[in-house]
């Protein structure tokens, strides 16, 4: 029992004219004491004289070099003796201060020993004592009055009642705790007694946070043995004297545990939640103010103290609110690593936060829930009583919650193969084989909506069927009967199975009757029969269906809070059915009803981009087909969702991953641009397509904009944006792990670094003159693209093929192509391939009757059209440049070759596109754009030639010619540039790329390769290793100029993507070189050197100038094809092609 801290001694006899001077006492540390499960307890028992002997507890109970500060008058003070007692019988708590003890340890010395020792603290220490020596650190010192920071001590009738009651009130206190039998008057006595004090310990008093400590102690404990009542009044007068112990001070730390102590007692009687979560946050300021091995760290940290507190923290109801989830973290904070309760804490916190995101989409609590359950994971190997548990839910994290949200395949096969493990942990017999059954069945349906392999959603309705056979009727979790309902649906979506649709319907009905209103998921119940219920509509066209489909959508909505997530399938659900019953009774209220719920689920904010993504899609077909006037803003809706979905990604590939998994996206851009040219907005289409294509490119791109101008404005702004660049450039490193949980960790960090970013963006379109930062382009700029010859954009969409012309100035022309239609561009660039194909195993003089008709084919359904515009409406002088911007199918046709191959009356050639004009190829007008600006920051020219004919085993054929090649070109370059040749064992990737950083004009001569699985892993066949697109992706080389790919496949993007444009050329590009030749197919390397000789002399006509333009690259190509078509046979002469400026 701690006494009144600031204690006054009084002698029997005192003289009045004594000196002012007291002795203050300090203990600072306890060097060593017994380590036993009964804590040590040291007293300081100080002789007054002759006739009073008084013993104080100071120092065990208070840490670090905190101490009770006991002040006596020196002239009666004899001797200072230290008792070291242990307490028998069960581990002793701190209410056990006083009372009967072995002393088994004594340290003694005089008072002028003491005070010999100065100001310095000094140690003291006993005998042995059970192996261990105990000592400690005391400060003795001689003050004066003014010296007294409580304030003069002075010797009052007061003070001497006030230590007469406080002793009295200890000895009947000390009584009732020794004698479990005692009758209750002690306890009332010593309460008696310490009233008396407080009431005299007014809050000025020195003392009277103490007081007030004597008294809720006493009251606890008679609390406790149930001999008082009002817990209460003892909880606010602990209260009050924490609030006496501000922060630092010596004996907040006691404070803090007594309170503790009394909420936890009050909980253990009264189960009042609140007193629990108290509890845990005042253990949580106390813990760090107790160092291990201090008695008070001891009694705090052990099974009945925080313990305690954290097991019924565990066992609380989870509760997703700000201040549970605070609560959650405190309690894992006290659980430190290897703390037994930690994987519990983890858990707990684990599942606040995914009911926390259930509610509300922060994918940041989701994230966060994932990483505490993988640390759960790894402290609770197979064989713990609780890896069942976690495992599974893990896996419903991942599979069920993240994947729908995010859509990262690898989260799905994660928990499928978790939920496997789960289940052979769970066999037949087992409590939890229904819920694992359950569990691995709505994965394999998720996996089947996603991937579409029947075998996934047969399985997962004999799972769902199997855990229904475990939870008959009356079972309590009967209700979850919902998840073989989902399956069954699913399948019937799939197959249009009748006999599942009734099933379903019967399984949802009975849900609901099992689940009772009060069901927190009950709206799921809702809107999942809606939906069946839709689809029996369409079968049968029974009003009562769908009237009824509606009005459970409307239930399910009134029962959730308008930010809820799961709105989204509530206003999806209501699309359908509105939809539904249009199609049957053509009311157009039904088609705006389900345009505005369209609008809703495709645009509410909390629900994952995965799943409104699809919703937004199918809004902008069914506007299409019904002709609503919101088809633009729907396809708006598509490239803003795709944006920030796809931006989310930490790495190159995860983002093409993630835009080629919408099957239905893919011709988006081009459907875009058709639907705003039938709605007579050329401009509109001309931005629509820029938007929805290229979107890897433009999301790589932004890191690097230029940020001049917003220097100049705004310094701060602008360091902060070019620092979140770097910061998500590098971000990919990481993301690539194989590990799971770093992977997991890179993604999360990358997701928060991208809403840093976006935030920054916001901030800066709000300064005068930057509103548009960053922002799609409008037409006006994307028209800088044609300053110096106009724009060519093929369109090939389901809904029409055209071409839209943009000028140097004036709108854009629009140029209809009626006679061919998409399939009719499918076909022909099969037959193309084909073609190609043939013509590289003929005899270079034999005639390409295969590729002429093509050929003849292209110009007259496709360039002819374009061509009469050019000459008539625009006036385009021949031999200007033209650039042509192909999208979709059209990428896959060679249009710069197109030729009617006819001769006139007077026996001359008709002319062909590249007799009229100098053709070049560009993947956006963005990225034309981009070139011209960076054509600025030019430097003296320097040129690397980069050869490998030797590419070692495995790595393709020898290329003989290459050498010649090399040696032909170093010739023809001017010797004003600084040439370098690269070949042989030297043209490794890391030569070639050093020598791409550091030269402004390359040549490369070497095998290509395209990767039609992984575009990005195209490469140039090196030495040692490959070349890839993603190494050349990841230099920013804005000094360079030009390069000339004598490769193969260095220009051709890959078909699941083609609006995407990516190959090597255009990674050339983007890294910075303004003017790239690449090839559509395989190159003969044989005559390849032929066309490479005629462009370089044709490039650096006159050598003797020495003047090295990039920008004549699209001319000199032209006129070398032109000079070589005796040489060189028709497709090794179209195999080259410009791209750039």
């Amino acid at each position: 029992m701690l006494r009144v801290v600031r204690r006054l001694i009084r002698p029997t006899t005192t003289r009045s004219s004594s000196p002012s001077r007291y002795i203050r006492v300090e203990m600072h540390r306890i060097f060593k004491y017994l380590q036993s499960a009964y804590p040590l307890v040291y007293f300081i028992s100080i002789n007054v004289d002759s006739q009073r002997h008084w013993k104080s507890t100071i120092g065990v109970l208070v840490i670090r070099r905190i101490c009770s500060v006991e002040r006596y008058r020196d002239s009666i003070i004899r001797r200072l003796t230290c008792l070291c007692l242990l307490r028998s019988g069960r581990p002793m708590r701190a209410d056990r201060m006083l009372g009967s003890g072995e002393v088994i340890g004594k340290l003694q010395m005089s008072w002028n020993e003491v005070l010999n020792h100065g100001d310095e603290p000094f140690d003291i220490s006993s005998h042995p004592v059970r192996g261990v020596h105990p000592s400690l650190t005391l400060k003795a010192a001689i003050v004066h009055g003014c010296d007294d920071q409580d304030g003069a001590l002075h010797d009052s009738l007061a003070d001497r009642e006030i230590t007469r009651h406080t002793d009295a009130g200890h000895a009947q206190f000390a009584k009732y705790m020794r004698r479990k039998m005692i009758p209750r008057p002690r306890l009332n006595a010593a309460v008696k007694h310490f009233q008396f004090v407080l009431d005299q310990c007014p809050a000025s008093h020195p003392d009277h946070a103490a007081a007030l400590t004597n008294l809720a102690w006493a009251r606890l404990k008679g609390y406790i043995r149930n001999h008082l009542q009002g817990i209460d009044t003892t909880i606010s007068l602990f209260r009050d004297a924490l609030a006496l112990r501000p922060q630092r001070h010596p004996d907040r730390p006691l404070s803090l545990y007594f309170l503790t102590e009394a909420l936890t007692w009050r909980h253990v009687k009264k189960s009042t939640a609140a007193d629990i979560h108290e509890a845990a946050q005042l253990y949580h300021e106390l813990l760090p103010l107790c160092p291990e091995g201090t008695h008070l760290r001891g009694i705090a940290a052990d099974e009945n103290g925080v313990d305690y507190v954290i097991d019924e923290c565990n066992d609380l109801p989870t509760d997703a609110s700000d201040e549970g989830i605070c609560l959650r973290r405190v309690v894992l904070d006290l659980c430190a690593v290897g703390h037994q309760h930690r994987p519990r804490a983890l858990h707990e916190l684990s599942n606040a936060l995914l009911s926390r995101f259930i509610q509300n989409g922060n994918i940041d609590d989701l994230d966060e829930g994932i990483q505490f359950l993988r640390e759960a994971m790894s402290l609770c190997p197979e064989g713990h009583p609780d890896h069942d548990v976690y495992l599974n839910n893990l896996a419903l994290s991942l599979g069920f919650y993240r994947f729908n949200h995010q859509g990262n395949p690898n989260d799905l096969d994660e928990a499928i193969s978790l939920y496997e493990e789960a289940l052979l942990l769970c066999p037949v017999g087992h409590e939890s084989h229904d819920t694992s059954l359950d569990n691995l069945g709505l994965a394999l349906v998720t996996r089947f909506r996603d991937r579409g392999d029947i075998d996934d959603t047969n399985r997962a309705i004999s799972l769902h069927r199997e855990a229904l056979t475990l939870r008959p009727p009356g079972h309590p979790r009967r209700d979850t009967t919902l998840n073989l309902a989902l399956a069954l649906d699913t399948r019937y979506d799939k197959f249009d199975i009748s006999e599942d649709l009734n099933e379903t319907i019967d399984l949802y009905r009975e849900s609901l009757q099992l689940a009772g209103l009060d069901d927190p998921e009950r709206h799921r119940t809702l809107f999942n029969l809606s939906s069946v219920l839709c689809s029996r509509f369409m079968d049968t066209q029974k009003n009562e269906d769908v009237e009824e489909a509606i009005d459970l959508c409307h239930k399910s909505l009134e029962a959730l809070p308008s930010l809820h997530p799961a709105r989204y399938f509530s206003y999806m659900r209501l699309e359908d059915a509105y939809l539904s019953r249009y199609r049957v009774q053509l009311n157009p209220a039904d088609l705006s009803l389900a345009v505005e719920n369209f609008r809703l689920s495709s645009r509410h904010p909390t629900q994952g981009l995965r799943l409104r993504i699809p919703q937004a899609i199918d809004w902008a077909r069914q506007a299409e087909v019904y002709q609503h006037e919101t088809d633009l803003e729907a396809y708006q809706t598509c490239f803003e969702l795709f944006n920030s979905h796809v931006m989310t990604r930490s790495s190159i590939i995860s983002r093409r991953e993630a835009a080629s998994a919408f099957d239905d996206a893919k011709s988006l851009p081009v459907d875009a641009a058709s639907c705003a040219i039938r709605r007579g907005n050329l401009p509109r289409a001309v931005e629509l397509m820029e938007q929805g294509r290229g979107q890897q490119w433009s999301l790589v791109s932004r890191l690097r904009t230029p940020l001049e101008d917003l220097e100049s404005t705004s310094p701060e702004l602008a360091r902060e944006v070019s620092d979140l660049n770097k910061r998500l450039a590098g971000a990919q490193d990481s993301a690539g792990s194989t590990d799971r949980a770093t992977a997991d960790r890179a993604a999360t960090e990358y997701r928060k670094l991208t809403r840093r970013w976006e935030a920054a963006v916001v901030e800066i379109r709000n300064i005068k003159g930057f509103s548009r930062f960053l922002l799609p382009s409008a037409y006006e700029d994307l028209q800088a693209a044609a300053r110096h010859g106009p724009v060519i954009i093929p369109i090939a969409s389901q809904y029409s093929c055209g071409a839209i012309i943009v000028p140097t100035s004036g709108g854009p022309h629009h140029v209809p192509l009626p006679s061919i239609a998409l399939a009719d561009l499918t076909i022909l660039k099969e037959r193309f391939t084909r073609a190609i194909r043939h013509a590289s195993r003929m005899n270079p003089k034999e005639t390409r009757t295969d590729l002429i008709v093509l050929l003849r084919i292209v110009w007259e359904e496709i360039m002819l059209p374009i061509v009469n515009v050019l000459e008539n409406v625009l006036k385009l002088p021949r031999r200007s440049r033209i650039w042509l911007c192909p999208t979709a199918t059209f990428t896959s046709i060679p249009l710069h070759a197109a030729n009617p191959f006819l001769t006139k009356a007077d026996r001359s050639r008709e002319p062909c596109l590249e007799d009229l004009y100098i053709c070049s190829y560009i993947p956006t007008l963005s990225a034309l754009v981009r070139s011209r600006q960076l054509m600025k920051k030019r430097v003296a020219p320097s040129f690397v030639a980069i050869g490998q004919g030797q590419p070692g085993a495995g790595k393709g054929k020898a290329l003989l010619a290459v050498d010649s090649e090399l040696e032909l070109v170093r010739e023809l370059v001017p010797a004003t540039a600084n040439r370098t040749t690269i070949s042989g064992d030297a043209a490794t990737r890391a030569g070639a790329l050093e020598a791409l950083e550091t030269n402004t004009w390359v040549h490369l001569a070497c095998h290509g390769k395209q990767d039609p699985a992984q575009p990005y892993h195209s490469h140039f066949v090196m030495r040692d290793e490959h070349l890839t697109l993603l190494d050349i992706m990841e230099r920013d080389i804005p000094h360079a100029e030009f390069a000339f790919l004598s490769a193969c496949h260095t220009a051709v993007g890959d078909n699941e993507t083609p609006d995407e444009v990516i190959h090597l050329a255009a990674g050339l590009q983007f890294s910075g070189f303004k003017s790239v030749v690449g090839t559509l197919w395989e190159v003969d390397d044989s005559v390849a050197k032929h066309v490479v000789e005629a462009f370089y002399k044709y490039m650096f006509h006159p050598k003797e100038e020495g003047v090295m333009d990039c920008t004549k690259a699209a001319w000199a190509l032209n006129c070398a094809t032109h000079a070589v078509k005796t040489k060189v046979p028709l497709e090794q002469r179209m195999v080259f092609v410009h791209i750039g400026v």
